[in-house]
């Protein structure tokens, strides 16, 4: 049995699938289950989206998943920016057991805490609001693990360099090396962005008034609906998917560089 590239998306098979959702959510609804399928609509119509957004708050929803997913990258940014860089550079009693029991945590599945993270945001009045959106997604070691790989390739000579030019240790780190791991950072962004942009779980349970659902949650009520529209629902989930298209292509090249030059260690 082979099972080379097992569990790996090839883009051609990608690009067929974006086009097919694109295309059939400008078809009318018998047009999307006729087969042999049109590759290309006949005649093409923007009522799909104009009932998506005229019978949902599809608007509101991309708004929640933006404001939320932006708002979480940047906090997860520059909180795992300092915390990387004092585990990277800073000498500290306990450094390594420190960052092997923060490490640690990425083991625990999120599933497990729900529950009990749930019962804290309740006490503190999160429910529905975009604190208890935003706050449990910032909390987490994967963006200082990264960027502190990063910090590990830059070497110890421009602190020096630094010092020796009278800048403090804020200053080392803000004008010296954040700008060296700029590829780190987009490729930090691109993964938490989509991270928490495709979170399902966590959005339905904090979430629970319509107009604070995420577009994630929208669209899964939007296929859940009885409606038999198949292209009604393919309209929803192209709504969904350009977002994520969109600051792909815009941080491509940081994700790029930014895995590369994490791979390699002199």
């Amino acid at each position: 049995m082979n099972l080379e590239g097992a569990g790996q998306v090839q883009p051609e098979k990608l690009q067929k699938c974006l086009y097919w959702l694109f295309t059939s959510s400008l078809k009318n609804s018998s047009d999307v289950v006729k087969m042999p399928p049109d590759w290309w609509p006949k005649s093409i119509t923007f009522s799909n989206y104009v009932d998506v957004f005229q019978n949902q708050p599809a608007l509101r929803w991309t708004f929640n998943s933006i404001y939320v997913s932006g708002v979480s990258t940047i906090i997860v940014i520059i909180v795992g920016a300092m915390a990387a860089y004092a585990f990277s550079k800073i000498n500290f009693k306990g450094k390594d057991i420190i960052f092997i029991i923060f490490i640690s945590s990425l083991m625990i599945p999120k599933e497990i805490m729900i529950v009990p993270l749930f019962r804290i945001t309740q006490q503190f009045g999160m429910v529905n609001s975009y604190n208890g959106m935003i706050w449990p997604n910032v909390a987490g070691a994967f963006g200082v693990f990264l960027l502190k790989g990063f910090f590990d390739l830059t070497p110890n000579a421009l602190r020096e360099a630094g010092r020796i030019d009278g800048a403090n240790e804020w200053r080392i780190f803000t004008r010296i090396m954040v700008p060296i791991i700029k590829p780190g950072i987009g490729a930090l962004f691109i993964l938490n962005f989509v991270q928490v942009w495709n979170d399902y779980l966590w959005q339905l349970v904090i979430g629970q008034e319509n107009k604070m659902k995420t577009l994630m949650v929208g669209t899964a009520t939007l296929m859940q609906d009885l409606n038999p529209n198949f292209a009604y629902k393919m309209a929803g989930a192209t709504i969904a998917a350009i977002p994520m298209l969109l600051v792909f292509m815009l941080f491509q090249r940081f994700f790029t560089n930014g895995i590369t030059a994490g791979a390699v260690k002199e």
